[in-house]
């Protein structure tokens, strides 16, 4: 029998969900969507995520909770507050934590090397240190090189091949995130402790919160109440897609790699770990800022997964800047969580879709609660830009130019960035102001006149706005600085038809 192909099932799949996506964050309470429930679920169709789970932490207590979508899309079980979901990485998060426990206890040495505490591993890898391992500066091979899979069948001849493998790099030289990190970790544990990880963990921190919905264990345990785990990507020819068709996925992790991701959990629950963290109930509140410093390179800088992941402390991804810092674990491009410490705010997201990277989108769902936040302030913008967004919003963007001008004569150092002032415009036309973006545009090209991007810009926005002779007008312009712009050349080629 031939698999249904996704044209003739995949509306019928989007139907249910959505249908579902209106209900079942409110099956607990009788009261119609607010802004937040209507911004998840918006993201929910633009995203095409089955199923989600939230809960927000505001000054030491869980005062929201939601359930959105399917946990089973081919059963049609609704998000409960029951749900468990995989949290994949974010499992390093109680890594962390385990380990300052024995760092507080007077048994481990964060700045001490593994051979300290493991015999019998490579020469290469005894001086690496147990911080470099926490924060993936270790330069130790990984056992799971460009995600290749590791079984529970294959994991022993896994871990004989990788110690046999050269060093990626002189450890602290540079961010390189690696699985066989925490397996060392979990070693380390295990032997510190006296007893398993996962035990350890259990009973030091599960127990202690009063987490039963968490547990440990991957796609073969039989997990009651358990999401479905589903993605959009495929294999074709060796490399993966992003495709139409919901697929499901069945995520393996043998028991020495449970350390880096090994656990299910509900949103409910992991907020519940949140605020005894914060309170002291697992570690020492003096503990923290050193379980949420991000590790740091040999030449003093710091990395991390991405321009706003930009630092990784103690099994804790970090963002780095002026307004709004967060730790911020992530987990298997489907699960995040966002904890705010200078605003007394945390959020945790929970979804059952690998792809559906709820971190793009946790500030703004912090923006509900901390309105500077919000996109439309300008939060997320360079300091100068957003300086200038706040004043345009007072003044009218269409004072973008004459400000810039006034801006140039009291300081002549005074720059706008070409690339920064053109994703402010997309900013704009993200929240539907495509007006305020056609200023901003109009300005990166009176700022950087030979630049075809500018030009292209602009003229993508006159056609969105339905000025097709400006548009044109523009696209010709972009075309002339560059040769290359295919879409210029289409749209010109349209008009022509």
């Amino acid at each position: 029998m031939k698999t249904p192909r996704t044209s003739a099932w995949a509306p019928l799949v989007w139907l249910v969900l959505f249908l579902s996506l209106g209900t079942a964050s409110q099956a607990q309470a009788a009261t119609p969507p607010d802004s937040l429930d209507l911004f998840l679920q918006a993201k929910m169709r633009q995203l095409r995520i089955p199923g989600l789970q939230l809960a927000v932490i505001r000054h030491g207590k869980i005062i929201r909770t939601g359930q959105y979508g399917l946990a089973n899309v081919q059963d049609s079980v609704p998000v409960t507050g029951q749900t468990r979901f995989t949290i994949n990485s974010i499992t390093k998060a109680f890594v962390g934590v385990a380990v300052m426990q024995l760092v507080e206890a007077g048994k481990l040495d964060l700045a001490a090397p593994a051979s300290r505490y493991l015999e019998g591993l490579p020469a290469a890898w005894q001086p690496v240190t147990v911080r470099q391992m926490l924060t993936h500066t270790s330069g130790l091979p990984d056992i799971m090189p460009d995600d290749e899979m590791v079984t529970e069948s294959t994991e022993s001849a896994a871990w004989a091949k990788v110690q046999t493998q050269p060093m990626d790099f002189a450890p602290g030289e540079k961010f390189a995130y690696n699985q066989t990190n925490y397996l060392l970790l979990g070693k380390i544990i295990d032997k510190l402790s006296g007893q398993p990880f996962i035990q350890f963990i259990q009973e030091r921190q599960l127990n202690v919160v009063g987490m039963p919905r968490t547990t440990f264990g991957d796609a073969h345990d039989v997990l009651p109440h358990g999401a479905r785990g589903y993605t959009y990507y495929h294999n074709s020819n060796g490399q993966m897609r992003r495709g139409n068709q919901l697929r499901n996925t069945f995520e393996t992790f043998p028991p020495m790699l449970r350390t880096a991701a090994g656990m299910s959990s509900t949103a409910e629950e992991v907020a519940r770990w949140i605020i005894a963290l914060q309170q002291g109930q697992l570690l020492k509140l003096a503990s923290l800022p050193t379980l949420w410093t991000p590790g740091n390179l040999n030449n003093g800088t710091q990395r991390g997964f991405s321009r706003m992941l930009n630092g990784y402390a103690l099994g804790w991804p970090t963002v780095a800047r002026p307004e709004h810092r967060a730790v911020a674990p992530v987990g298997g491009g489907r699960s995040a969580l966002f904890i705010y410490p200078d605003d007394d705010l945390a959020i945790v997201v929970l979804t059952n879709l690998i792809g559906a990277n709820p971190d793009v989108f946790m500030d703004e769902i912090a923006g509900h609660y901390l309105p500077d936040m919000r996109a439309v302030a300008g939060f997320g913008l360079p300091p100068t830009i957003r300086a200038l967004h706040t004043e345009l919003r007072k003044r009218g963007f269409a004072q973008a130019s004459a400000l810039v001008k006034q801006e140039k004569k009291k300081n002549a150092a005074y720059q706008l960035p070409e690339d920064e002032v053109n994703t402010w415009g997309y900013m704009l036309l993200r929240q539907n102001m495509a007006q305020e973006a056609l200023e901003v545009f109009k300005l990166n090209v009176s700022l950087y006149p030979q630049s075809a991007n500018t030009y292209d810009s602009l003229a993508e926005t006159y056609a969105d706005l339905g000025n097709q002779d400006l548009a044109a007008k523009n696209y010709k312009r972009a075309l002339a600085l560059n040769p290359k712009n295919t879409a210029a050349a289409a749209y010109l080629k349209k008009l022509q038809n």
